[in-house]
């Protein structure tokens, strides 16, 4: 990968010499980074990270592309402000379901960081799933990490101009179509698609297929690691998330040190050396170059390509495996068996994260399935509080207005109630599918009923009821809502 530089703060570094401290050494990180070339690895843990690189990708790519109904089941039409989910339509007031699945998603980021460290970061994220797919065309067009490193440091000629260029080329498909698929979720894919051969895509569907694609492009392309090291606020604060109890990728110092190069059939104790032979493929294969036998640190983004090779290493030596494993600090230090740090991961702070976000996500859960299938208001005519009509008769006029929820026509019933004797005219509106319905209703009261009245507002209750559609089956169960509004009566 290209080298960069990478704005950030200036650190201190101490020197790496023996001689005496005469202060420290200040290295600015707006110096141009060393380049990156991560090796490719093979292991358990890379055929995990590409299943979800497979989930992931087909959930993005294919969701846009499935129908509901006979519409786009997931839908974000922002120029009509309806948002459609499967058989859910929402509008922009519902936007508190949104702010509650954020904070389900944070509950469950701190949750599964507590547990089991970085897991978003390494498996999911989508700078880490764009980055090992762009990785994967590099390395497919390039070849592996020394052939990259001869290529980009030989001359420029026929066979590295037409290597770069095909990578360049590879890229810039797969972030426009990304770009492509992420418009598809705001204005519908078919439409879209079938507008593009013809150039009749609007102006801001062109731009933000353009934005998206770019952006997709140089993050996964170019800045990569620069990321996660950087950009990304959650290596900052993992450390607040984590604990000794924490499951993170670590490496076996008392096992491994001292580090040195040996023959395969010598004997490591004889020699007074450690399992550990130098090697130093876990930082090879490290996507942000860090050696992760220097411990923790906030680059590590949990991609576990460091076990894979180093276990594939202890294999080839006749060790065992585990020098670079997942497990704890405290199990590092007790030395504990696999169940004993299992055990461990049901400590208070998990417990609590777990309760919280159990609970937030019934209630979650709960709040959709028993949202209403429409919402009405009920305004009153200001216009003339009240009037006499026939036979000395009463009557208030109110506009209410019916927000049809459902892809379905549906019809409503009217009816109020908290005086005795008071008639409902127009008793009955229709919607159509997903639309607003608005409708003048008129209550009467009779002169007897309206005399012990004169002068006050009195409390009534509107309230709604679906009517069952016709044909369907089964009917269904009718949804109802009240809503309370007043009588005026004149003196």
């Amino acid at each position: 990968m290209p080298g960069k530089s990478v704005p950030g703060p200036v650190i201190p570094i101490r020197p790496a010499s023996n001689e005496a401290d005469d202060g420290l050494q200040f290295v600015s990180m707006y110096q141009k980074q060393p380049d990156i070339y991560p090796r490719a690895v093979k292991g358990w843990f890379a055929g995990w990270r590409w299943t979800f690189v497979w989930l992931t990708q087909l959930l993005f790519y294919g969701l846009p592309w499935m129908q509901w109904g006979g519409r786009q089941a997931v839908l974000f039409d922002l120029e009509a402000q309806r948002f459609y989910i499967l058989g859910l339509v929402l509008y922009p007031q519902d936007l508190i379901f949104l702010a509650a699945l954020l904070v389900l998603s944070a509950l469950a980021l701190f949750l599964f960081t507590a547990v089991a460290g970085r897991l978003w970061c390494g498996y999911t994220c989508p700078q880490t799933v764009y980055t090992e797919i762009f990785m994967w065309v590099e390395r497919r067009i390039e070849g592996d990490r020394i052939a990259r490193m001869r290529l980009d440091q030989a001359p420029w000629g026929a066979g590295k101009l037409a290597r770069k260029s095909a990578k360049q080329a590879a890229w810039l498909a797969i972030a426009l179509f990304t770009g492509f698929s992420f418009v598809g979720y705001f204005t519908p894919i078919r439409e879209l698609a079938a507008a593009l051969p013809e150039l009749g895509v609007s102006p801001w569907n062109l731009f933000w297929i353009l934005f998206y694609g770019a952006a997709t492009y140089g993050n996964a392309g170019y800045l990569r690691e620069q990321m996660c090291k950087y950009m990304c606020p959650y290596a900052r604060f993992q450390s607040a998330l984590i604990d000794k109890d924490s499951l993170i990728i670590t490496y076996d110092s008392a096992r491994g040190d001292p580090r040195g190069s040996r023959s395969r059939k010598a004997s490591p104790a004889a020699q007074g050396m450690g399992d550990c032979i130098d090697c130093t493929l876990c930082v090879q294969v490290c996507p942000t170059g860090i050696d992760i036998r220097d411990g923790l640190q906030n680059e590590c983004i949990g991609c576990a390509a460091c076990i894979d090779v180093c276990d594939d290493v202890m294999d080839k030596m006749g060790y065992d495996r585990g020098l670079i494993r997942y497990s704890t600090e405290n199990g590092v230090v007790n030395g504990w068996t696999r169940l004993q740090m299992f055990k461990r991961a049901l400590r208070p702070r998990v417990l609590v994260y777990a309760a919280v976000l159990g609970a937030a996500s019934v209630a979650f859960a709960a709040s959709v399935a028993l949202r209403s299938p429409f919402k009405f208001d009920v305004v009153k005519d200001r216009g003339a509080l009240a009037r006499i009509v026939d036979e000395g008769a009463v009557e208030n006029v109110y506009r209410i207005q019916i927000m049809n929820r459902t892809e379905a026509t549906q019809t409503y019933r009217v009816s109020v109630e908290g005086i005795e004797g008071l008639a409902v005219t127009a008793p009955q509106a229709s919607a159509g599918p997903v639309s607003l319905a608005s409708l003048v209703v008129s209550l009467r009261l009779p002169h007897n009923e309206a005399q012990p009245l004169r002068g006050t507002s009195t409390p009534v209750v509107f309230e709604v009821a679906t009517l069952p559609i016709p044909g369907a089956t089964p009917p269904g169960k009718p949804a109802v809502q009240r809503e309370r509004s007043t009588f005026f009566v004149p003196r």
